[in-house]
């Protein structure tokens, strides 16, 4: 695949904050990329440099071999309607303009508006019977809808979505997310800012930023992920239970060469393994900690709420502990009213929400 994405060293300073520091990455054409990280930690200013939003301290950025920084105020104008398509997660529609005429605005600063091209947009995203409604008749996963249908009447080289699910409820950010899954299997490229796990997991691979720097990039499926937060869930409760975890002890998901999904493990710096003993990184134990916090969680979420019994609360607790969120974490524990245990007895893992207490 050809590169459409060059970042080289880029820095960025707000005064006396330096929002980016050193961060360099390539993107492939057709690649699905997520950035990720705590507030603060400069994934919206990341994105803002990359789509000509603003401009680096120092450092730069290609695309598609346009050295974005170089560019005018008219080029960037040009720049960023031709080769980007913008989803933000406050939807930034014309509240006086219909969800057509919204499209067709994207239109017309590029080249020509053409209302058969914006209809069609509106389709794909499943919009056809409300083209003619203002947003504010819209909810809000209709109107993030129309902003993808507006992103992709240009044919942008590439896709810029900053929190594009943060303002939605569960059902509708499935649908933004069945519809960014869509674009990538028809080869678009996207970067996508978001701070859910769940959302990161979906992409090709994962940028982390922490203060600013390049952190880390994964480049795991969600499957190899699964195996992962499995095996140090193990690593935990031998901890947990007073005795070594041995290699020999570890099963993974599936029929994966345990052996080898520990190396990997050891190589994003999850796990040590000496003398076939597997010791918890700093960074394994703070993953491992909140994998079984969660699991836990719901596993007392089914248990007390939905009356379910085990085994299935167990069963279902497996597949839930991968999709919530640290929000959705803390929102069922106070919900619970900060439980220490799991219906088994075993300790769950105190989280910010019960020493905010």
């Amino acid at each position: 695949m050809a590169t459409l994405v060059q970042a080289e060293h880029l820095t960025k300073q707000f005064g006396g904050v330096r929002a980016l520091s050193d961060v360099s990455f390539d993107i492939q054409t057709g690649e699905w990329i997520a950035i990720m990280g705590p507030s603060g930690s400069g994934k919206t200013t990341l994105i803002n440099i990359v789509g000509g939003l603003d401009r680096p301290s120092s450092g730069r950025v290609r695309v598609d071999g346009t050295d974005v920084g170089e560019l005018g105020e008219g080029e960037l104008t040009r720049y960023r309607a031709e080769k980007i398509g913008f989803v933000f997660q406050q939807f930034h529609l014309v509240l006086y303009l219909t969800a057509l005429e919204n499209v067709m605005l994207a239109q017309y600063f590029h080249s020509i508006a053409e209302e058969p091209e914006a209809r069609e947009a509106l389709r794909r995203v499943g919009l056809a019977d409300r083209m003619t409604h203002l947003p504010a008749q819209l909810s809000g996963g209709e109107q993030q809808r129309v902003a993808i249908a507006r992103a992709l009447i240009n044919h942008p080289r590439l896709i810029l979505a900053d929190e594009p699910c943060g303002n939605l409820d569960e059902a509708n950010a499935q649908i933004v997310l069945n519809l960014l899954r869509e674009l990538h299997a028809a080869g678009h490229t996207i970067l996508l800012v978001t701070h859910d796990l769940s959302i990161g997991r979906l992409a090709d691979r994962r940028i982390e930023l922490a203060h600013g720097r390049l952190a880390q990039i994964t480049v795991f499926s969600a499957e190899d992920e699964e195996r992962f937060d499995h095996l140090l869930e193990q690593i935990w409760i031998c901890g947990e239970e007073g005795f070594a975890a041995r290699v020999e002890r570890i099963r993974t998901l599936g029929s994966v060469d345990p052996v080898r999904t520990l190396a990997r493990m050891a190589d994003l710096r999850l796990v040590e393994v000496r003398d076939a003993e597997v010791r918890l990184t700093a960074r394994g134990e703070n993953r491992a900690r909140d994998v079984i916090r969660r699991h836990r969680l719901a596993e007392r979420l089914f248990t007390d709420t939905f009356a379910i019994g085990d085994p299935e609360a167990h069963s279902q607790a497996c597949k839930f502990e991968h999709i919530i969120s640290p929000e959705l974490d803390q929102r069922i524990c106070t919900f619970l009213g900060h439980p220490r245990t799991c219906p088994h007895g075993n300790p769950i893992p105190p989280g910010a929400c019960c020493n905010s207490r």
